[in-house]
């Protein structure tokens, strides 16, 4: 069965939004790689040497968040809303932490709180224009 693990692309905050998701959701970085790491004919400027040319963040059970700054030269990201990162945590508590972290300085679309399903759970776009879903289902029985 196929692994499926979000690529995210930004416009020169790659590392600031790692660095949120890192202490929101745990886990370790497992390489980082730099513009200016790349051979001296790919034209890269100056400026975007320390862009982000890829990270992974590990998150556990074969999970990893991947990213990058967008290739210098490329237009700008167009963030939309038919993609959303889901995020179950293991508690209501630790979904209210991750669903506040994820939310400052961001636009809450949903508050998370119990639904009519049963579920705690609520939407948001991050600061750098993420869609997130937190999404907590108490056991039954």
């Amino acid at each position: 069965m196929p692994t499926l693990n979000p690529y995210l692309g930004f416009d020169g905050t790659c590392e600031e939004a790692f660095e949120l998701y890192r202490s929101v959701l745990g886990g370790e970085f497992e390489g980082v790689n730099r513009y200016a790491e790349m051979p001296p004919d790919a034209g890269i400027a100056a400026d975007d040497g320390d862009k982000i040319m890829h990270i992974s963040l590990r998150l556990g059970s074969g999970q990893t968040l991947m990213g990058a700054d967008r290739p210098p030269g490329v237009a700008p990201a167009t963030y939309g809303d038919s993609v959303a990162i889901m995020v179950s945590p293991d508690s209501a508590e630790e979904g209210r932490r991750i669903f506040d972290a994820l939310s400052v300085g961001g636009q809450v679309t949903m508050p998370y709180e119990r639904q009519f399903w049963g579920d705690d759970y609520g939407q948001l776009i991050d600061r750098f224009g993420v869609h997130w879903q937190v999404d907590y289902r108490p056991s039954e029985g």
